[in-house]
């Protein structure tokens, strides 16, 4: 099993920050002539958070590359060992992939309107149709249930602490979009709050 994971994972990120940031920000900038990455780069506490944010991304994926190379050294390293069964591992496995297409059918879904931040330059659409009927936030919840089939094949403090610091920071970022969209669209995305909620089911 240490061995399909050592490649898996690194893998898995590979394809993750291709796909999912690259390769739609990529299409996306085609289609509205600039980039989609509207972060702030300023001092502000939003800017801290896309930041914060960034940094975190950056060492989640220098994490998932050790395995490729120090892969003992890090299942070793922190390790939560009542959670270490092939069973778990398996079900993270599945929870990863699915969660990968999840957060891609959301990005496709959103079509133009996909920005990573608030964008305060360009109106764009509210997108309420797809995933986006089962939850205000799908791409986040994909994400965070990434993180969480992470955690599962790697149950170690390190992975655990990836998993509450990313949740943290995308549930700020979450607010922050919000606060923008009441704005933005008034009582059409107030209607859309009461029908749909924040991330699935209860939430």
């Amino acid at each position: 099993m240490t061995d399909f994971i050592k490649f898996f994972i690194p893998l898995y990120f590979i394809l993750f920050f291709t796909i999912s940031f690259v390769g739609i920000s990529y299409k996306v900038a085609k289609q509205i002539g600039k980039n989609p990455n509207v972060l702030p780069k300023d001092g502000s506490a939003y800017g801290l958070v896309g930041l914060y944010f960034k940094i975190i991304l950056f060492a989640l994926f220098i994490y998932a590359m050790f395995l490729s190379f120090f892969p003992e050294d890090v299942f070793s390293a922190c390790k939560i060992s009542f959670l270490e069964d092939i069973t778990v591992q398996y079900i993270g496995f599945i929870v990863m992939i699915l969660a990968l297409i999840w957060v891609i059918t959301a990005q496709i879904q959103m079509k133009n309107s996909w920005r990573i931040g608030i964008d305060n330059t360009t109106k764009t659409e509210l997108v309420t149709h797809g995933l986006f009927r089962y939850s205000r936030n799908p791409i986040f919840l994909g994400m965070t249930i990434s993180l969480v089939g992470f955690f599962l094949v790697i149950p170690t403090v390190i992975a655990l602490m990836f998993l509450l610091i990313g949740s943290i920071l995308m549930q700020i970022q979450i607010r922050l979009e919000e606060e923008y969209l009441m704005k933005e669209h008034g009582q059409i995305y107030t209607a859309y709050k009461k029908r749909v909620k924040r991330m699935f089911g209860l939430y």
